[in-house]
C-alpha cells in the first residue's frame, strides 16, 4: 500500500500526487504570465499591492 498523499478535484475527480499537482502550477502560470504583456503585469501587480495594503488595516 502506497503513503502517498493523493489530491482529487471534486469537480472532476481528476487524481494527483503532490508533486504533480505542482507540476501542474507552474505550467499553467508560465502560460498566463506568457500570454500577457508588461503593462498587464505591472497592472495586476498594482491591484494585487492595492489590495494587499487595504487588508491590514
Amino acid at each position: 500500500m502506497s503513503r502517498t498523499k493523493q489530491y482529487v478535484c471534486r469537480s472532476c475527480g481528476l487524481s494527483l500526487t503532490h508533486q504533480e499537482l505542482i507540476e501542474i502550477r507552474e505550467k499553467s502560470r508560465e502560460r498566463f504570465e506568457a500570454s500577457m504583456d508588461e503593462d498587464e503585469r505591472e497592472k495586476m501587480r498594482k491591484e494585487y499591492l492595492r489590495w494587499w495594503l487595504s487588508k491590514k488595516k
